[in-house]
């Protein structure tokens, strides 16, 4: 039995692609998009007629309509694929504006309704900022359910388990890429700094009765993944499971209900004032969330620009 099928007996695995034939290729059980994987789709001959049909029946609405109409058409197509859900992002300029992204969680879901799509097969990504966090909660209580991306500090990861969020990202490349930058070290295995902060966001919440589920992301290689068998979820790349759909190695379990209990955790209480010093304390989880930020403000950009010179 391969990496990949061994990874199924303990995980769901999600694809981490806006690349259709990728999902047919590994069978996953969700997928998750983002702006810049979206932006790289639509560069695509095979994808370009979905931003052109996009931009020829809503030409008439804003450009921002316009992408929202890309993104669910992206969706839409990709839950013809999948059983399970899919994840579409809000825009990341509105990740300080929590009434902005309330309204633009509610829109998405409205056009996923429109297609006959039950609001159960969507997840609705957001930063995982303190404004984002408390939109999450509102959008929650309505029934539309949130998977909280750009997260790299456990103090992210308590608030939105607090607020009532479906799921959670925490980045693990991102964390590595950090550390390795900082200390000039490579890390490999259990040694990974973002191998240990999913372990110890999966444990406290397990540990306290969470049900949040918690969904390791942005992986470099695939013995980051393995480290992390038994986690609620996975979303990996096509090119990292393709590795692992090639690979025989074994796979164990690494994270369980029994772990969590065992581990040395304190719960915590946060309110915006702890959870903005205790991540403000965290050098890696502050400038990573701020970069991310940045960086798909930049693609979303870029995604506009294509669709003006389509108008």
């Amino acid at each position: 039995m391969n990496q990949l099928d061994q990874l199924k007996q303990y995980t769901t695995i999600v694809a981490d692609t806006g690349d259709f034939q990728a999902m047919k290729a590994f069978a996953p059980h969700d997928a998750t998009t983002n702006p810049s994987l979206i932006l790289k789709a639509v560069q695509k001959d095979e994808y370009k007629p979905l931003l052109e049909k996009a931009v020829r029946e809503h030409g008439r609405k804003s450009t921002g309509e316009i992408i929202d109409h890309l993104l669910v058409a992206f969706g839409l197509e990709i839950l013809k694929l999948i059983p399970g859900r899919v994840s579409t992002e809000t825009d990341a300029r509105l990740s300080f504006d929590t009434q902005g992204t309330i309204a633009k969680g509610r829109s998405l879901i409205a056009l996923y309704e429109a297609a006959d799509i039950p609001r159960e097969r969507v997840l609705i990504k957001i930063a995982s900022t303190w404004e984002g966090i408390r939109a999450a909660e509102v959008l929650e209580k309505e029934g539309i359910r949130c998977n909280m991306t750009l997260l790299f500090a456990l103090p992210q990861a308590i608030a939105c388990a607090d607020a009532g969020a479906q799921l959670i990202s925490p980045f693990v490349g991102r964390i590595y890429d950090w550390y390795k930058k900082a200390t000039g070290q490579d890390y490999t295995g259990a040694d990974d700094p973002g191998v240990q902060s999913v372990k110890r966001i999966y444990n406290y919440y397990r540990k306290f009765g969470y049900k949040t589920e918690v969904m390791g992301a942005s992986f470099r290689n695939t013995s980051q993944i393995t480290e992390l068998a038994g986690c609620d979820l996975l979303t990996i790349s096509p090119e990292l499971l393709q590795k692992l759909a090639e690979s025989d190695a074994p796979v164990t379990r690494k994270l369980s209900e029994e772990t969590a209990q065992a581990a040395d955790i304190q719960k915590l209480a946060l309110d915006e004032k702890s959870f903005r010093l205790m991540l403000n304390e965290d050098a890696m989880g502050t400038e990573k969330l701020a970069e991310g930020i940045r960086l798909f403000c930049a693609d979303a950009v870029k995604l506009e620009k294509m669709i003006e010179a389509l108008r």
